[in-house]
Protein backbone atom coordinates (compact mmCIF):
# COMPACT_ATOMS: atom_id res chain seq x y z
CA UNK A 1 0.00 0.00 0.00
CA UNK A 2 2.82 2.42 0.66
CA UNK A 3 4.62 1.82 -2.40
CA UNK A 4 1.16 2.33 -3.95
CA UNK A 5 0.84 5.57 -2.56
CA UNK A 6 4.54 6.34 -3.63
CA UNK A 7 3.36 5.83 -7.12
CA UNK A 8 0.13 7.75 -6.99
CA UNK A 9 2.40 10.82 -5.55
CA UNK A 10 4.95 10.49 -8.43
CA UNK A 11 2.14 10.02 -10.88
CA UNK A 12 0.26 13.18 -9.60
CA UNK A 13 3.69 15.04 -9.02
CA UNK A 14 4.42 14.49 -13.22
CA UNK A 15 0.62 15.62 -14.28
CA UNK A 16 0.70 18.91 -12.30
CA UNK A 17 4.79 19.25 -14.09
CA UNK A 18 3.31 18.39 -17.56
CA UNK A 19 -0.04 20.41 -16.99
CA UNK A 20 2.50 23.23 -15.90
CA UNK A 21 4.80 22.83 -18.92
CA UNK A 22 1.95 23.17 -21.79
CA UNK A 23 0.62 26.28 -19.67
CA UNK A 24 4.46 27.70 -19.88
CA UNK A 25 4.67 26.68 -23.54
CA UNK A 26 0.71 28.09 -24.29
CA UNK A 27 2.16 31.30 -22.72
CA UNK A 28 5.18 31.76 -24.50
CA UNK A 29 3.56 31.03 -27.87
CA UNK A 30 0.53 34.04 -27.08
CA UNK A 31 3.35 36.02 -25.27
CA UNK A 32 5.17 36.95 -28.88
CA UNK A 33 4.06 36.78 -32.56
CA UNK A 34 4.67 33.59 -34.86
CA UNK A 35 5.49 33.33 -38.69
CA UNK A 36 2.21 32.44 -39.34
CA UNK A 37 0.71 35.81 -37.26
CA UNK A 38 3.14 37.67 -39.95
CA UNK A 39 1.90 36.08 -42.68
CA UNK A 40 -1.53 37.39 -41.61
CA UNK A 41 -0.26 40.58 -41.67
CA UNK A 42 1.50 40.75 -44.82
CA UNK A 43 -2.08 39.61 -46.48
CA UNK A 44 -3.81 42.29 -44.48
CA UNK A 45 -1.44 45.01 -45.26
CA UNK A 46 -1.56 43.58 -48.91
CA UNK A 47 -5.18 44.32 -48.93
CA UNK A 48 -4.80 47.30 -47.57
CA UNK A 49 -2.56 48.81 -50.25
CA UNK A 50 -5.04 47.74 -52.94
CA UNK A 51 -7.91 49.62 -50.99
CA UNK A 52 -6.27 52.47 -50.50
CA UNK A 53 -5.50 52.62 -54.11
CA UNK A 54 -8.82 51.67 -55.26
CA UNK A 55 -10.90 54.06 -53.08
CA UNK A 56 -7.87 57.15 -54.16
CA UNK A 57 -8.52 56.27 -57.84
CA UNK A 58 -12.35 56.47 -57.29
CA UNK A 59 -11.95 59.77 -55.76
CA UNK A 60 -9.49 60.70 -58.61
CA UNK A 61 -11.60 59.82 -61.31
CA UNK A 62 -14.82 61.22 -60.78
CA UNK A 63 -15.94 61.24 -64.03
CA UNK A 64 -14.63 58.31 -65.31
CA UNK A 65 -17.03 55.43 -65.67
CA UNK A 66 -14.00 52.88 -65.34
CA UNK A 67 -10.97 52.59 -63.13
CA UNK A 68 -7.67 53.90 -65.54
CA UNK A 69 -5.72 55.96 -63.84
CA UNK A 70 -6.69 59.43 -65.00
CA UNK A 71 -8.62 57.88 -67.32
CA UNK A 72 -5.84 56.87 -69.60
CA UNK A 73 -5.44 53.09 -71.07
CA UNK A 74 -6.29 50.17 -68.87
CA UNK A 75 -2.59 48.96 -68.35
CA UNK A 76 -1.40 52.01 -66.48
CA UNK A 77 -3.56 50.77 -63.63
CA UNK A 78 -3.52 48.03 -61.18
CA UNK A 79 -7.10 47.56 -62.87
CA UNK A 80 -8.50 45.02 -64.93
CA UNK A 81 -11.62 45.07 -67.31
CA UNK A 82 -14.18 43.08 -64.65
CA UNK A 83 -15.37 45.81 -62.42
CA UNK A 84 -18.37 48.21 -62.69
CA UNK A 85 -18.69 51.95 -61.54
CA UNK A 86 -21.68 53.88 -60.65
CA UNK A 87 -22.26 57.25 -59.55
CA UNK A 88 -24.34 59.80 -57.67
CA UNK A 89 -25.12 62.01 -59.46
CA UNK A 90 -25.16 60.42 -62.57
CA UNK A 91 -22.59 60.03 -65.11
CA UNK A 92 -23.52 62.95 -67.27
CA UNK A 93 -24.55 65.10 -64.83
CA UNK A 94 -21.57 67.43 -63.53
CA UNK A 95 -21.99 68.24 -59.92
CA UNK A 96 -22.17 71.58 -58.39
CA UNK A 97 -19.91 72.87 -55.56
CA UNK A 98 -20.90 71.38 -52.56
CA UNK A 99 -22.59 68.41 -53.86
CA UNK A 100 -22.43 65.03 -52.41
CA UNK A 101 -20.76 62.08 -54.60
CA UNK A 102 -21.45 58.25 -54.19
CA UNK A 103 -19.26 56.50 -56.00
CA UNK A 104 -19.50 52.66 -56.08
CA UNK A 105 -17.27 49.56 -57.87
CA UNK A 106 -18.64 46.84 -57.93
CA UNK A 107 -16.33 43.77 -59.02
CA UNK A 108 -18.64 41.20 -58.96
CA UNK A 109 -19.68 37.90 -56.77
CA UNK A 110 -17.39 35.34 -58.77
CA UNK A 111 -14.02 37.14 -58.26
CA UNK A 112 -12.12 40.13 -60.83
CA UNK A 113 -8.51 39.59 -60.70
CA UNK A 114 -6.91 42.45 -60.87
CA UNK A 115 -3.73 43.62 -63.20
CA UNK A 116 -1.65 42.62 -60.02
CA UNK A 117 -2.98 39.13 -59.57
CA UNK A 118 -4.89 39.75 -56.79
CA UNK A 119 -8.79 39.03 -56.63
CA UNK A 120 -11.39 40.73 -55.33
CA UNK A 121 -15.20 40.56 -55.16
CA UNK A 122 -18.51 42.42 -53.81
CA UNK A 123 -18.44 46.00 -53.63
CA UNK A 124 -16.19 49.25 -52.27
CA UNK A 125 -18.15 52.88 -51.94
CA UNK A 126 -17.40 56.13 -51.34
CA UNK A 127 -18.85 59.16 -51.06
CA UNK A 128 -17.57 62.95 -50.21
CA UNK A 129 -18.29 66.36 -50.86
CA UNK A 130 -17.58 67.88 -54.17
CA UNK A 131 -15.35 70.57 -54.03
CA UNK A 132 -13.17 71.10 -56.63
CA UNK A 133 -11.39 73.92 -55.42
CA UNK A 134 -10.29 72.46 -52.19
CA UNK A 135 -6.66 71.10 -51.59
CA UNK A 136 -8.51 68.96 -48.40
CA UNK A 137 -10.92 66.28 -48.86
CA UNK A 138 -12.49 63.95 -46.48
CA UNK A 139 -13.86 60.71 -47.66
CA UNK A 140 -15.58 58.17 -46.36
CA UNK A 141 -15.07 54.29 -47.43
CA UNK A 142 -17.36 51.60 -47.13
CA UNK A 143 -17.46 47.78 -47.96
CA UNK A 144 -19.85 46.07 -49.10
CA UNK A 145 -19.43 42.19 -48.98
CA UNK A 146 -16.00 42.69 -50.42
CA UNK A 147 -13.45 40.18 -50.42
CA UNK A 148 -9.55 40.28 -51.21
CA UNK A 149 -7.98 36.75 -51.92
CA UNK A 150 -10.82 35.23 -50.17
CA UNK A 151 -10.29 37.56 -47.28
CA UNK A 152 -13.18 39.48 -45.90
CA UNK A 153 -13.81 43.40 -44.80
CA UNK A 154 -16.02 44.98 -43.01
CA UNK A 155 -16.28 48.36 -41.78
CA UNK A 156 -16.94 52.17 -42.79
CA UNK A 157 -14.27 54.81 -41.99
CA UNK A 158 -12.73 57.98 -43.34
CA UNK A 159 -9.24 58.79 -45.58
CA UNK A 160 -8.57 62.75 -45.86
CA UNK A 161 -6.92 63.43 -48.87
CA UNK A 162 -4.60 66.68 -49.29
CA UNK A 163 -2.57 68.21 -52.20
CA UNK A 164 0.97 69.59 -51.48
CA UNK A 165 2.02 72.93 -52.60
CA UNK A 166 4.25 72.78 -55.90
CA UNK A 167 7.69 74.01 -55.34
CA UNK A 168 10.65 74.60 -57.84
CA UNK A 169 12.01 70.83 -57.19
CA UNK A 170 8.49 69.00 -56.49
CA UNK A 171 5.39 69.18 -58.38
CA UNK A 172 1.77 69.35 -56.51
CA UNK A 173 0.90 66.01 -55.12
CA UNK A 174 -1.69 63.79 -52.84
CA UNK A 175 -1.39 62.69 -49.54
CA UNK A 176 -3.96 60.40 -48.47
CA UNK A 177 -4.01 59.71 -44.65
CA UNK A 178 -6.49 56.57 -44.44
CA UNK A 179 -7.69 55.95 -40.82
CA UNK A 180 -8.59 52.06 -40.20
CA UNK A 181 -11.56 50.40 -38.33
CA UNK A 182 -12.38 47.62 -39.93
CA UNK A 183 -13.03 43.80 -39.33
CA UNK A 184 -11.36 40.71 -40.94
CA UNK A 185 -12.16 37.35 -41.52
CA UNK A 186 -9.58 34.95 -42.88
CA UNK A 187 -10.68 32.11 -45.15
CA UNK A 188 -10.31 29.38 -42.24
CA UNK A 189 -12.79 31.86 -40.12
CA UNK A 190 -10.20 33.79 -37.75
CA UNK A 191 -11.25 37.42 -37.09
CA UNK A 192 -9.23 39.69 -36.66
CA UNK A 193 -10.28 44.12 -35.86
CA UNK A 194 -7.46 46.10 -36.79
CA UNK A 195 -7.72 49.94 -35.79
CA UNK A 196 -4.79 53.12 -36.56
CA UNK A 197 -3.96 55.12 -39.27
CA UNK A 198 -2.11 54.88 -42.19
CA UNK A 199 -0.20 57.82 -44.70
CA UNK A 200 0.28 57.45 -48.38
CA UNK A 201 2.39 59.84 -50.43
CA UNK A 202 3.28 59.63 -54.12
CA UNK A 203 6.88 60.61 -54.16
CA UNK A 204 7.63 59.84 -57.03
CA UNK A 205 5.82 60.20 -60.96
CA UNK A 206 4.24 63.15 -60.25
CA UNK A 207 5.54 65.11 -62.65
CA UNK A 208 4.15 61.79 -65.60
CA UNK A 209 0.19 62.85 -64.70
CA UNK A 210 -0.77 59.83 -67.36
CA UNK A 211 1.65 57.29 -66.23
CA UNK A 212 0.59 54.68 -63.22
CA UNK A 213 3.23 52.56 -63.24
CA UNK A 214 6.15 55.04 -62.69
CA UNK A 215 4.12 56.07 -59.32
CA UNK A 216 5.76 55.14 -56.34
CA UNK A 217 4.31 56.02 -52.88
CA UNK A 218 5.95 56.33 -49.25
CA UNK A 219 3.98 54.49 -46.69
CA UNK A 220 4.24 55.24 -42.37
CA UNK A 221 1.45 54.39 -39.77
CA UNK A 222 0.81 52.31 -36.81
CA UNK A 223 -2.17 50.29 -35.53
CA UNK A 224 -3.58 47.56 -33.26
CA UNK A 225 -4.53 44.29 -34.44
CA UNK A 226 -6.77 41.94 -32.23
CA UNK A 227 -7.41 38.57 -33.12
CA UNK A 228 -10.55 36.49 -31.88
CA UNK A 229 -8.60 35.22 -28.70
CA UNK A 230 -8.48 38.94 -27.24
CA UNK A 231 -4.10 38.63 -28.28
CA UNK A 232 -3.41 42.10 -29.45
CA UNK A 233 0.07 43.29 -30.98
CA UNK A 234 1.01 46.94 -32.38
CA UNK A 235 2.37 47.25 -35.49
CA UNK A 236 4.58 50.68 -36.03
CA UNK A 237 6.10 51.44 -39.82
CA UNK A 238 9.37 51.81 -38.32
CA UNK A 239 11.61 52.28 -41.89
CA UNK A 240 8.73 53.79 -44.76
CA UNK A 241 7.35 51.12 -46.77
CA UNK A 242 7.84 51.68 -50.51
CA UNK A 243 5.01 50.84 -52.81
CA UNK A 244 6.29 50.07 -56.50
CA UNK A 245 3.36 50.35 -58.67
CA UNK A 246 6.05 49.06 -61.79
CA UNK A 247 5.97 45.82 -59.71
CA UNK A 248 2.50 45.19 -61.38
CA UNK A 249 4.08 44.79 -64.50
CA UNK A 250 5.73 41.29 -63.21
CA UNK A 251 2.36 40.24 -61.10
CA UNK A 252 4.37 41.25 -57.54
CA UNK A 253 2.42 42.86 -54.67
CA UNK A 254 4.04 46.43 -54.55
CA UNK A 255 5.69 46.58 -51.35
CA UNK A 256 9.15 46.29 -52.34
CA UNK A 257 10.83 48.20 -49.34
CA UNK A 258 10.51 48.98 -45.63
CA UNK A 259 10.17 47.70 -42.49
CA UNK A 260 7.21 47.16 -39.73
CA UNK A 261 8.19 46.60 -35.69
CA UNK A 262 5.67 44.63 -33.75
CA UNK A 263 5.24 44.19 -30.48
CA UNK A 264 3.05 41.98 -28.26
CA UNK A 265 3.31 41.53 -24.44
CA UNK A 266 6.95 43.61 -25.27
CA UNK A 267 8.44 41.20 -26.77
CA UNK A 268 9.33 43.15 -30.67
CA UNK A 269 9.61 41.39 -33.90
CA UNK A 270 9.78 43.01 -37.76
CA UNK A 271 8.74 42.44 -41.46
CA UNK A 272 11.47 43.58 -43.61
CA UNK A 273 9.45 43.89 -47.26
CA UNK A 274 13.63 43.95 -48.80
CA UNK A 275 15.52 46.32 -50.91
CA UNK A 276 13.41 47.45 -53.64
CA UNK A 277 13.17 45.06 -55.41
CA UNK A 278 9.65 43.30 -57.10
CA UNK A 279 9.49 40.08 -55.71
CA UNK A 280 6.96 38.13 -53.47
CA UNK A 281 9.41 37.56 -50.16
CA UNK A 282 9.48 39.20 -47.03
CA UNK A 283 11.88 38.15 -43.98
CA UNK A 284 10.24 37.74 -40.16
CA UNK A 285 12.97 38.13 -37.34
CA UNK A 286 11.99 37.75 -33.83
CA UNK A 287 14.13 36.71 -30.80
CA UNK A 288 17.31 36.95 -33.43
CA UNK A 289 15.65 34.54 -35.35
CA UNK A 290 14.59 34.84 -39.44
CA UNK A 291 11.90 33.19 -41.47
CA UNK A 292 11.14 34.40 -45.07
CA UNK A 293 7.53 34.27 -45.79
CA UNK A 294 5.77 34.09 -48.81
CA UNK A 295 2.77 37.32 -49.48
CA UNK A 296 0.97 37.99 -52.42
CA UNK A 297 -2.02 35.74 -54.05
Amino acid sequence: MKNLLKLSAVFMLLITYSSCDKDNTNDMTLAQLTSDDAIVNAKIDLANDDIATIADQLFDNIDATTLNYRAIENNATIFSNCATITRVPAFGTTPTPGTQVTKTIDFGTTGCTLNNGNVVRGKIIITFVYQPSATSHTVTYTFDNFYHNNIKFVGTKTFTRSMTAATATSASHPIVVMQLEMTITMPNGDVYTRVGSRTRELVEGFNTENIFLDNIYRITGSWTTTNQNGNQHTATITEPLMAKMSCIAVNKPILARGIITFVRNNVTSTLNYGNGECDNLAVFTINGVSFTIIIGN
